[in-house]
């Protein structure tokens, strides 16, 4: 399933003349999956095994796992419709002191309101079944990674953008 693992030791940084790897910096792995699920544990386990090798500590590498598994689901659920015959994308790349993974599918996207600024679920109203268990997706990524963010480009699907650092600013 892996299909690209990006820029080589070799590359030079264009601006400095210096080799652009700084560890694993400038790396790309990007993975197709099945709009299935069970298939988002596939993209959670690369993610962290990215994250490992970057030198995570064990707390982030989870809180990546449930973000990537989560924007998994909502690109097989709501983008793709859980056609497996569509796929859905998992691009990691790596920086110097970050992670950036892409999860894109052939969806619109959420509505540009929800995407700014997602639902903050009412956790007591989800116990008390005064509101639906679900839909905590997106709220959830926020709170894990670093960066996130839903874009949609009509002509080819929609994607969540998510960064995670090595060491996240306080």
């Amino acid at each position: 399933m892996v299909l690209d693992q990006g820029t080589s030791r070799n590359q030079q940084d264009a601006a400095s003349g210096q080799p652009a790897d700084k560890g694993h910096a400038g790396h790309t792995i990007e993975l197709r999956v099945p709009s299935r699920l069970g298939y988002e544990k596939v993209a959670m386990n690369a993610a962290a095994s990215v994250a490992h090798l970057m030198g995570f500590c064990e707390e982030r590498v989870e809180d990546l796992k449930t973000a990537v598994a989560e924007a998994c689901i909502n690109a097989m659920e709501h983008g793709n419709k859980f056609d497996d015959s569509l796929t859905v994308g998992v691009i990691l790349s790596m920086g110097p002191s970050s992670l950036e993974v892409k999860v894109t599918d052939t969806g619109e996207g959420p509505s540009r309101s929800v995407a700014e600024a997602p639902h903050v679920p009412d956790i007591d109203k989800k116990m008390h079944e005064q509101e639906q268990a679900r839909g905590m997706g997106m709220f959830l990524i926020q709170a894990l990674v670093d960066e996130a963010e839903w874009v949609s480009t009509p002509a080819s699907g929609s994607y969540a953008r998510m960064v995670i650092r090595l060491r996240p600013d306080k």
